[in-house]
């Protein structure tokens, strides 16, 4: 059996026991392995579709055209490939992940110049793929929905009074990457070592993920089973937590280590994308951890979330 609990967020939404049995399902889940897939999100399906659709044909793009919107890691716009590691982050030296990246987030902006750089930054949108801006600014809109429901669901899974997440992500830092897995036609023969993401953990609250399954797909770990094949339902959506929220919850929740695998011998032309919501909170909410008996580890500093976020993108930056 998997460690990855499936929880139907309508559930959540009804309230009273059933919602009850729900936080008491995602509690168990994510102590195992920080991951759960999630049904009753009420995602229209047409409306991914349609985003993968546009995304593909942005892909499709020769690199000289692609090369207009490139960004470095934490910009938007289009991460060329070789731009990240992500193992880098756990201190582990590989070569780059094997994927390209269009890459978007809040543009919420503060007034501050350098706060607003870093986080807050314009969009790019590709002129070669008029559709994409409205296809993805209603998808964003809808992954902020239930990024929120499942803030206050996790709430209720910590035994908390309220929702202590709602006012820490009133104007939340976020980001999107669509992944594009080129097949080995594309990208070559992988190096020993190498992923299409390397194993990490992500460095927000809530991960939200909606991926096409492969040879070459998604894997998590746990300390019951290890490295395993993360199950597919094309009905969840699959969620982890991130750092932040690992430190939030006073460690009682492990960040979701994870991987992608790289194009496999059995299937060397798959082709996948990945449509990836990283929620995070304000720029300069302070993170206090929960205590015991929450928590596991007493005494952990507050952290503020954009120092925590900051340094973890700058660890797996390649290019």
């Amino acid at each position: 059996m998997s460690d990855i609990a499936t929880v139907d967020l309508s559930r959540w939404r009804c309230g009273g026991s059933s919602a009850d049995a729900v936080a008491a399902d995602v509690d168990a889940g994510l102590q195992r392995a920080g991951f759960v897939l999630v049904t009753g999100h009420g995602v229209d399906p047409s409306l991914t579709a349609g985003v993968r659709e546009a995304a593909r044909e942005f892909f499709a793009l020769s690199e000289e055209v692609k090369a207009a919107y490139a960004v470095r890691v934490g910009g938007h716009g289009w991460l060329a490939p070789g731009a990240e590691a992500n193992a880098y982050s756990e201190g582990t030296e590989t070569p780059p992940d094997l994927k390209e990246s269009f890459s978007l987030g809040a543009e919420t902006a503060t007034g501050d110049v350098d706060v607003d750089r870093i986080w807050f930054a314009p969009n790019v949108w590709p002129a070669e793929v008029p559709r994409l801006q409205s296809l993805v600014t209603r998808y964003t809109a809808a992954m902020r929905a239930v990024s929120d429901d499942l803030l206050a669901l996790f709430c209720h899974a910590l035994q908390l009074p309220g929702n202590v997440f709602r006012e820490l992500a009133s104007m939340p830092t976020w980001t999107m990457n669509i992944n594009h897995y080129p097949p080995v036609s594309v990208v070559g023969e992988p190096e020993p070592g190498q992923f299409r993401i390397g194993p990490h953990t992500d460095f927000g609250t809530v991960t939200i993920l909606d991926r096409e399954p492969g040879a070459g797909g998604l894997q998590v770990y746990s300390d019951a089973g290890g490295w395993q094949d993360a199950p597919y339902d094309p009905a969840a959506l699959t969620v982890n937590i991130g750092d932040l929220l690992e430190y939030w919850s006073g460690r009682r929740w492990p960040s979701g280590r994870h991987r992608v695998l790289p194009p496999q011998p059995d299937a060397p032309e798959e082709d996948l994308v990945s449509l990836i919501y990283f929620y995070e909170a304000n720029h300069d909410a302070l993170i206090t951890p929960l205590e015991p008996p929450i928590g596991r580890v007493a005494g952990l500093p507050p952290v503020t979330s954009a120092d925590f976020i900051k340094e973890r993108l700058d660890a797996i930056t390649v290019a």
